[in-house]
């Protein structure tokens, strides 16, 4: 479930407080009769026949783009958050620890919405005033340096990253970056949907940078500018589908190499402004897009850098300032969300918060909401599918014996993480002060900064983690060769612990087994056990590797999902193998665990083969706007949730099985086209 996204920006605007009280009621049965649609049979549309139901009586709220399972559990853990948050941000609680104490100010100083109100865009004057002195070429690179320390993303990504080749180290990496809009194709495609969004884009920079003070006239040219940059930056940015290659995003370089590639930007003083002046070495994600960067520093004005420096600026900070600046900022967003309101300022300020002191809000969540009973659980179910996973591997007819091995051995390395981290980070160098909220994010941002490029040139922490504990997602990290599940997506409905085995296979069993096979998808089969990326197949595996992701590459470009849209099959092929491989081996744990304690009785009316199939279909049960559809099918590596569900259980002869279903229904796919793969 690698979700890859920037989120759109949260506003926090002024608006009527939500209680923790007020959480979604939460689905009581483990499957409930009334979420189906028995009108629709499960061998024509399963995902209408097992959530028909819910789908009609869950529209889209109106402050969110999409609606599901995900955001309904989601809603819950940030309702408890929240109560932490409220106790934290409490006044005279002498018991509280330093991370509970920084919690609160942080929490505090995002709802102050007086405050907000008084200081307008005052938060950001300084640095204004900084852009608008910049003199020459080395005051621009200066600033820039400055801005990225501030976590203010342009002109290009810069960070630390695991060496793709040499897992046990960390090096720096330079990638494409500086836009704006949610992708290269949103500046560079034709079609009228695109050509308004731009329309729509450049007024919304000239009315932000109108309320800084610039007049009408002025704020046009520059929002001009700054579409002329982007569009710049974005046309020689690898396209989605491209950055799924790992060998096409690694160009390691010294930074002698890298000075020669991009040779008009001061690279040693950006790396020292970075506070890492000894950098040696660095992964250039895309050297064409670093080349063109670098020339169009020299063939744009002065004028026009400033202009798009002043908007990076007030496009990080919005949602931080005055109402204003934060109802501009949803104004726009909503065209490219479809959402119609905000979210509350307590939700809102409760998500930045998550996002921005991760492990001290995690901590204190899973000491209140999470178990290690629950995390034993877990760690139960992974080990079964890992033995399951196994088995399988040596029964593949497509493999050779010399693969089997290597595959085999890079499983056996898989780390299992469960829940939150062993270890939790230090805030103690931290500094979180009432007052300015936008200052208290640049506080944050700046530890963060520091925390990551410390780790340049040092082994690799493999206790680090990619997601925060109450998230509820899990992920595979090919270069660490590790599945991480937090605490927040071991609820209902993917683990329920008063659930029949069925359901909690077809839920959470699935989504592990998801993750597994990502270590096994055309990405993750490119790196080895060590996390190294590193060919470990022969030649003719490969081939037939290849023949069959090819099938369902294929298979869902022709899916349909807004008007002519079809779903990316290339963007998503690695999900559609994570989901396909994820359920063939969950099921096998089911049968497993079934042959191992006898059938139980039908429970309301169906076998335990269909609930874990109806378990795997409401995890993906959802609505959503054309809006985000529509910006999820050109961004996201996953499926809507319609084909998650009918896609890889179209190829599976245990569904058909399961419910009776023939050859030429619609949910059965031909053998000539069906993947046998894991």
């Amino acid at each position: 479930m690698r979700l890859v996204l920037r989120a759109l920006a949260l506003s926090l605007a002024l608006a009527s407080p939500v209680t923790a009280q007020n959480a979604v009621p939460m689905q009581t049965k483990p499957l409930d009769p009334a979420n189906l649609d028995r009108s629709v049979s499960a061998c024509t549309d399963f995902y209408q026949f097992a959530n028909g139901g819910w789908v009609k009586r869950n529209p889209v709220p109106a402050a969110y783009s999409r609606w599901g399972s995900f955001d309904e559990l989601q809603e819950n853990n940030q309702a408890n958050l929240m109560s932490i948050l409220r106790t934290a941000s409490a006044s005279g609680n002498a018991q509280a620890t330093a991370d509970m104490k920084k919690l609160g100010v942080y929490y505090s100083s995002c709802m102050d919405s007086v405050g907000a109100e008084r200081a307008g865009f005052q938060p950001i004057k300084a640095e204004l005033d900084r852009i608008n002195a910049i003199k020459n070429r080395r005051d621009l690179e200066s600033e820039v340096a400055r801005l990225h320390s501030r976590g203010v993303p342009l002109l290009f990504g810069f960070g630390a990253q695991q060496d793709y080749k040499n897992s046990t180290s960390v090096i720096a990496g330079v990638s494409q970056g500086g836009l704006s809009l949610p992708d290269r194709d949103y500046y560079l495609n034709q079609d009228k949907r695109y050509s308004d969004i731009r329309a729509n884009y450049v007024a919304h920079v000239g009315r932000m940078l109108g309320l800084i003070g610039e007049n009408s006239t002025q704020a046009a040219a520059d929002a001009q500018k700054v579409m002329t940059i982007e569009t710049a930056l974005a046309t020689p940015a690898m396209t989605r589908v491209q950055m799924r290659d790992p060998n096409a995003n690694y160009h390691r370089m010294t930074a002698a190499e890298v000075a020669q590639l991009a040779p008009g930007f001061n690279w040693p003083a950006f790396f020292a402004a970075e506070g890492r002046p000894d950098i040696s070495t660095i992964n250039v994600q895309n050297p064409e897009f670093l080349k063109a960067a670098d020339a169009l520093l020299t063939s744009a004005s002065l004028d026009d850098w400033k202009a798009y420096l002043r908007w990076h600026l007030l496009d990080a900070a919005a949602p931080s300032l005055s109402s204003p600046f934060v109802n501009e900022d949803f104004r726009f967003s909503s065209t490219l969300s479809g959402a119609k309101e905000m979210l509350p300022r307590d939700k809102r300020c409760t998500r930045a918060t998550d996002a921005g002191l991760r492990d001290a809000l995690g901590q204190a969540y899973v000491s209140q909401y999470f178990t290690p009973q629950a995390k034993s659980r877990a760690l139960e179910m992974v080990r079964n599918l890992e033995s399951v996973f196994h088995d399988r591997l040596q029964t593949l007819g497509w493999m050779s014996d010399t693969t089997k091995v290597m595959a085999s051995g890079k499983l056996a390395a898989f780390t299992n993480k469960i829940g939150y981290p062993d270890k939790w980070r230090d805030y103690s160098t931290l500094t979180i002060s009432p007052g300015s909220f936008f200052n208290n994010q640049v506080a944050v941002r700046e530890y963060e900064r520091r925390r990551t490029l410390a780790r340049i040139g040092q082994p690799v922490d493999r206790t680090e983690w990619g997601m925060t504990p109450p998230t509820v997602n899990a992920y595979y990290n090919p270069s660490m060769n590790e599945i991480v599940f937090p605490a927040g997506i071991m609820q209902p409905p993917f683990f329920d612990p008063n659930a029949d085995d069925a359901v909690n296979y077809g839920g959470m069993g699935a989504v592990i087994g998801h993750e597994m096979t990502h270590g096994f998808d055309d990405q993750g089969a490119q790196f080895d056990a060590q996390g190294n990326l590193r060919n470990w197949w022969s030649a003719a595996d490969l081939s037939k590797f290849k023949t069959g992701t090819g099938l369902v590459s294929s298979q869902f470009d022709s899916y349909t999902v807004l008007d002519s849209l079809h779903v990316n099959g290339k963007l998503t092929l690695g999900e559609n193998l994570a989901d396909l491989g994820g359920l063939s081996v969950a099921y096998a744990a089911m049968e497993k665990a079934l042959a191992a304690k006898g059938r139980p009785p039908l429970i309301d009316g169906f076998t335990p083969e269909q609930r874990f199939f109806l378990a795997w279909a409401q995890i993906w049960r959802q609505n959503i706007t054309p809006e985000a559809q529509r910006v999820r099918i050109n961004t996201d590596p996953h499926s809507p949730g319609q084909w998650r569900t009918n896609g890889p259980l179209s190829n599976l002869p245990q569904f058909a099985a399961a419910f009776n279903c023939k050859p030429g229904d619609p949910m059965v796919r031909p053998d000539s086209v069906r993947p046998v793969i894991w």
